[in-house]
């Protein structure tokens, strides 16, 4: 059975790049060498990896991918220090009511 991995790019900008993979450490490998010029992490090196998961089925995993892409930074950053007690209370709320 082959892993998939999520992960999680800090770029030099301080913002964050989330991503799915099968092979993470060539993904990385790729992301630091701008493979792709247009992409988000070439115009923002260098990168570091912050975090990531494996997973067994990738279906999960990119969701999973998807799910966090759409997070806040903040909640990004819980993850990413492995405070999971405080994702639940940083979840984006529309308080324009």
């Amino acid at each position: 059975m082959k892993n998939s991995y999520v992960y999680i790019l800090k770029c030099a900008d301080n913002s964050y790049y989330t991503g799915v993979t099968a092979n993470l450490q060539k993904r990385i490998v790729e992301h630091q060498s701008a493979k792709h010029p247009e992409s988000y992490t070439a115009k923002r090196l260098p990168v570091e990896l912050v975090f990531y998961a494996e997973f067994t089925d990738i279906t999960i995993a990119i969701a999973r991918e998807k799910q966090i892409k759409h997070w806040s930074k903040a909640k990004k950053e819980a993850l990413i220090s492995g405070k999971f007690d405080d994702l639940p209370n940083l979840a984006k709320k529309d308080f324009k009511r």
